[in-house]
């Protein structure tokens, strides 16, 4: 059970990278309102399913958790949102702070519900599919 933990953590960073490196090579064809909309994404959704998995795989470890999450969101939405302008950029490293702090929170709620965790892992990756497709109509 525990393996499947890491591995979906590691796959999420996977598609991020996928993703850096494909809106990286479009980033001269992006607005900055779709490019505000990646760093916020990215951001909070980096740090939502890294403290929602951690606090699941690790509970007795909130504060630690708590910190990687945060980081986690911060290194995320900065790097995204430096893609476009440092507006862009300040908006995903707050949005990324703001979601660290919360996930551990929600992850602790849930209770080691697996439903839930495969709910938030869909919505992650259709959300980074669905900026992935945005990018190319922009």
């Amino acid at each position: 059970m525990s393996q499947w933990f890491g591995i979906l953590l590691y796959g999420n960073f996977i598609v991020a990278f996928i993703s850096y490196i494909y809106l990286y090579n479009r980033r001269k064809l992006i607005g900055f309102h779709l490019g505000m909309n990646i760093a916020m994404v990215t951001g909070g959704g980096l740090a939502f399913v890294t403290g929602v998995i951690l606090i699941n795989r690790y509970p007795l470890h909130y504060m630690e958790i708590t910190i990687a999450a945060i980081l986690t969101g911060m290194v995320g939405g900065s790097l995204f949102g430096g893609l476009f302008d440092y507006q862009t950029l300040l908006t995903g490293y707050i949005n990324g702070l703001l979601m660290g702090i919360m996930a551990p929170m929600v992850g602790a709620a849930s209770s080691d519900s697996i439903i839930f965790i495969l709910f938030l892992e869909i919505f992650i990756i259709g959300s980074f599919a669905m900026l992935l497709v945005s990018s190319k109509f922009s």
